[in-house]
């Protein structure tokens, strides 16, 4: 089994039991358990030993997730911090004076997350808690919030130089070549991310839902706002959310480029692009996030919007709203290493190598095909550069190839549609964390949506593998586009006569 397609099995069997029975924890388990069993045979001691050590032990102890879940723990106490303090509130009657519209609200929400493109954690669990109000008081339902939290995170980190999508995938890239520029140059080729986007704000301003999204946005026209309104201990104003905001953007800033070695001396000092490239993005956001928290408590008591002791009682009450996310996160991390036990890094290297020969200008759209499925199967966009950057590198070897840009293009793109389409992604943990949202409803509202871009960008990668041009691929790839949501339009018009 070790190297094979059943390296994938425990994580498929995973989510296609999240989506039948709606329950993420107990499907991971039992898919944690599946691939234990797949590895160590029937060896009580063995499987116990991998399960528990080489897994839920070895993941909760690396530094890098431990990194990531001190993270969310101070970004729920930031989150409680302003939502007891009463600057959600304000923001939100501010918010009702200035946007007008229900398609104001959604377009506002997928301003903001276009902005905070440093990296999709922070993106998702900020955008979720400043704009909940707002998407609350115009009745979008928290499916839909989801989805433009979600869709405009690891979408919009892919195509940013600037973030911790572009120094991860600059990692990747072997030595003696410039990682981000070869980030740079795939950028226009990034048709899932850039069609995202594209249909996102479509739909928002053409008022199209369909599929399961439909259906909870027409039930959210019936819940009341009150229902989802915290009342604040204190009297804060719009300043009391927006200034930590920004103070939290600035600081984790500092903290990825100081992780990096901006501030270093002599030789081992960087400069901003190249810190970046080589920051540590878990270190990074615990600095930022732990800095904004200390001067944000300062700011709140010497205001008196908050006592020292109502401040103090945000901790746990932020500790324990991302207790939910941290869980799935902590199994899925689990799960993931059981898949690599398993060899599923082999096996897709071996389907890669296999497809390279006689298909060249097709390859982008198969490297796009498998990108989205282990991505999908693991959870893990990062996982899969990992594994799949290399190959198109080792396969197209002449770096004046433009099937070798347009290939690591698809590697990404595919990459970023798996990870957006399943259950066990973190991104997708983390942006029904932020938007409040049963995580079972927010996969499958988001995946037909995702689904069908990810049709159009698999048919534009076999146009580009052709035509080697983002100027003619990107024309065919949005012309389909535009005749999709003309088709579903309408469809929509057809039923409701």
């Amino acid at each position: 089994m070790i190297g094979t397609f059943w390296s994938l099995v425990p994580a498929i069997i995973a989510i296609v039991l999240a989506l039948i029975t709606k329950e993420v924890y107990s499907s991971l388990f039992i898919g944690i358990l599946i691939a234990g069993v797949f590895y160590t045979g029937f060896s009580l001691p063995k499987f116990v030993d991998h399960v528990f050590q080489d897994g839920f032990i070895k993941q909760l102890s690396d530094s890098y997730n431990v990194g990531i879940i001190i993270f969310l723990v101070i970004l729920g106490i930031m989150v409680a911090l302003m939502n007891n303090a009463g600057g959600s509130a304000a923001f939100g009657n501010w918010a009702k004076k200035h946007i007008k519209s229900k398609v104001g609200a959604q377009l506002s929400t997928i301003c903001l997350g276009v902005l905070i493109f440093i990296d999709d954690y922070f993106n998702c669990l900020t955008v979720g808690s400043v704009m909940r109000p707002v998407t609350d008081k115009y009745k979008v339902s928290r499916e839909k919030l989801a989805y433009l939290i979600d869709a405009t995170a690891a979408p919009v980190c892919i195509i940013a130089p600037i973030s911790s999508w572009a120094a991860a995938v600059s990692g990747f890239v072997t030595e003696g070549e410039n990682g981000l520029a070869l980030f740079i140059k795939a950028i226009p080729f990034n048709f899932y991310a850039l069609f995202t986007i594209v249909i996102m704000i479509a739909m928002v301003l053409m008022k199209i839902e369909f599929g399961k999204m439909a259906k909870y946005e027409n039930n959210s026209q019936t819940f009341d706002e009150e229902d989802f309104d915290e009342t604040p201990i204190g009297k804060g104003t719009v300043i009391d959310l927006v200034l930590p905001i920004l103070i939290l953007i600035s600081m984790c800033t500092l903290g990825m480029i100081y992780s990096g070695g901006f501030f270093g001396d002599g030789e081992n000092k960087l400069n901003f692009v190249n810190a970046f490239a080589n920051s540590d993005a878990s270190v990074g956001l615990v600095l930022g996030s732990f800095a904004t928290l200390v001067i944000t408590l300062i700011m709140y008591c010497i205001r008196r919007v908050l006592s020292f002791k109502d401040c103090m009682a945000c901790v746990s009450d932020g500790f324990k709203a991302m207790v939910p996310a941290i869980l799935i996160l902590s199994l899925a991390w689990t799960l993931k290493a059981m898949t690599d036990s398993l060899g599923a890094k082999d096996f897709v290297s071996s389907v890669v190598g296999g497809s390279a020969s006689g298909f060249m200008n097709f390859l982008p759209a198969i490297i796009f095909i498998i990108a989205c499925g282990l991505a999908f199967a693991t959870g893990t966009s990062w996982g899969t550069f990992g594994i799949l950057i290399p190959i198109c590198i080792a396969v197209f070897p002449d770096s004046s190839d433009a099937l070798r840009v347009i290939s690591i293009s698809a590697c990404m793109a595919g990459a970023v549609c798996g990870d957006h389409c399943s259950p066990i992604s973190d991104t997708t943990i983390m942006a029904s964390a932020g938007a409040e949202c049963d995580h079972v409803k927010h996969v499958e509202t988001q995946l037909p949506y995702a689904l069908c871009t990810a049709v159009i960008s698999f048919v534009t990668y076999i146009i580009a593998g052709f035509t080697k041009s983002a100027v003619i691929s990107l024309i065919c790839g949005l012309a389909m586009l535009w005749g999709f949501l003309f088709f579903i339009k309408k469809r929509i018009k057809q039923s409701v006569k």
